[in-house]
């Protein structure tokens, strides 16, 4: 028996559907996804006895190829999966975004899998029983070594997800949860070495330890690391960051996300009077520059991968005017015809007047003269469906302050405050209104920068209630509006928005590019 030994670990985490090295929005090839992955788990798998492949959560949705998959081919294997039993991984974890397309979806892929999914804290409401699979599983590696991984998932998940989709499970704390297992794993098992892989990021600086976002729950793994004994790697993701550090001892990692790179740990372990002890932990990020794509990956996708890309060039529409978007800064200081046309079609598809949208993301261009479905899902990548909501004036109010924080001033100029751009970009938590007027105010103090909000040429009543359209993660509460928790809701359209905007245009072939100037950003 050897007295010195070594494990490597790979992971990944916020694949989100990154199957194939191409970005769907332009066709470019790109060094990402799961294709070249599989290429580096082969060839390490080769050099390397003692391996463990994990995923770290938010898998099956995120590209066209998935939305088309699901809308489709959902009686066929589920692609995301198909790779990852290809590639042989070990363990996954379920992520937030695994819920997006509903139970089904999420049900066949984990039926679909030859390797366990591990959450444990997301739980059966009726049996208390963990849903997916096993809280952890124990891998015996060679010369004896044992190996525990437990998983867990951000439990903020009833904060975003539609409750259809959420149906008779229980999110614990994913933070007492861990506490809970590692503390049982440790005692029962007695591992050599312990992985916990959770689909959650970190609520403070790590430099610091001064807090980064309000303590929702939402992310906790500084306070995994600092407080729960017994880890030896924390595996994180969720927040789409590039990390790999150690924290109280713990080594921790992150690997982005879309697929752009992947984490690899090396433990190094010694046996001393009959145990092994772990002697060095390195962990590292690389990226897919300079890697083929793996042949049975690709071959394996192609019929998937051609019929997605017939469906993206079907042109669905046509734009008379000018919908494209110069600037996301401009788009969002001042309304943009692309801004005005969600805002309508999402007035037209609830039947009312006030309506709430964002610029998702700062890679959006809008619609030219011709618009494709391609150019649809590179404008609108999440799968939300809308909600109608009853607010009063005075949360109404609230949420616009919320918005108004996504700017400051500096040098008497306009930019984008900075906690919208790190350590997460988070632009689409940024909102602008329809059906009424106002003005935000960026030099005033945070909390009193909108004036001068009115609902057909009147003051906007704190006291009364209207009905209010908006997607069903702001709805939800979802990016710290608060204030929309928990509301009435009148109306739920459980369509995703890209099925609304094709609808729209089936309806409307040529749409023009217009706005109603409802609003004004100033200084």
């Amino acid at each position: 028996m050897h007295t010195q030994s070594s494990i490597t670990l790979l992971y990944t985490s916020d694949i989100h559907g990154n199957a194939m090295p191409i970005l769907y929005g332009t066709n470019e090839e790109a060094p990402i996804g799961l294709a070249k992955y599989a290429a580096i788990v082969k060839q390490i798998r080769q050099q390397e006895e003692n391996l463990i492949v994990i995923d770290n959560g938010d898998l099956i949705q995120g590209t066209p190829l998935m939305t088309h998959h699901v809308k489709e081919h959902h009686h066929k294997e589920n692609p995301m999966i198909g790779i990852m039993n290809r590639i042989g991984i070990d363990a996954s974890v379920i992520g937030n975004h695994e819920f997006n397309f509903g139970e089904k979806i999420l049900t066949d892929a984990v039926n679909q899998s030859s390797f366990p999914w591990l959450s444990a804290n997301i739980l059966n409401k009726s049996t208390g029983e963990t849903q997916f699979g096993p809280p952890y599983i124990i891998k015996n590696m060679k010369d004896g070594i044992k190996v525990a991984i437990v998983g867990v998932t951000t439990h903020y998940i009833p904060n975003w997800e539609a409750p259809a989709h959420i149906r008779g499970l229980q999110f614990e704390d994913a933070f007492t949860t861990l506490q809970s297992w590692v503390k049982k794993i440790r005692e029962i098992e007695k591992p050599d070495v312990l992985i916990a892989s959770y689909h959650g990021g970190f609520e403070r600086d790590l430099e610091t330890g001064e807090p980064t976002e309000p303590f929702t729950g939402e992310n906790q793994a500084y306070q995994m690391c600092e407080q729960i004994k017994g880890i030896d790697v924390l595996l994180t993701g969720h927040q789409h960051r590039q990390l790999h550090d150690t924290l109280h001892d713990v080594l921790i990692l992150q690997p982005g996300k879309n697929g752009q790179a992947y984490g690899k740990v090396h433990l190094a372990l010694e046996k001393k009077n009959g145990e092994w002890d772990i002697t060095e932990k390195r962990g590292a990020l690389h990226t897919f520059e300079n890697t083929e794509s793996d042949k049975e990956i690709i071959d394996y996708m192609l019929d998937m991968e051609s019929s997605t890309q017939q469906w993206l060039d079907q042109p669905i529409g046509f734009i008379e005017g000018d919908m494209t978007i110069k600037s996301p800064f401009e788009a969002r200081v001042k309304k943009h015809p692309f801004i005005q046309f969600i805002q309508n079609v999402q007035i037209v598809e609830s039947g009312v007047d006030i309506s709430v949208t964002s610029l998702l993301n700062n890679a959006s261009t809008g619609f030219g003269s011709v618009v494709t479905m391609r150019d649809i899902v590179s404008n609108y990548m999440y799968p939300n469906t809308l909600a109608v909501l009853e607010l009063t004036g005075e949360a109404i109010k609230a949420a616009l302050e919320k918005s108004a924080e996504y700017f400051t001033v500096v040098n008497n100029k306009l930019v984008v405050n900075p906690s919208y751009i790190a350590p997460k970009p988070q632009h689409y938590n940024y909102d602008m209104w329809e059906g009424i007027e106002y003005t935000i105010h960026a030099s005033n103090p945070v909390g009193s920068r909108v004036t001068a909000i009115t609902y057909h040429g009147e003051p906007l009543d704190y006291h009364r209630t209207y009905q209010v359209v908006l997607n069903n993660y702001r709805a939800s509460g979802g990016g710290n509006y608060d204030m929309l928790k928990n509301k009435p809701i009148i109306q739920e359209i459980q369509k995703d928005t890209v099925e609304l905007i094709r609808a729209y245009f089936e309806k409307h072939k040529t749409v023009k590019a217009n706005v109603k100037d409802n609003f004004r950003v100033l200084v």
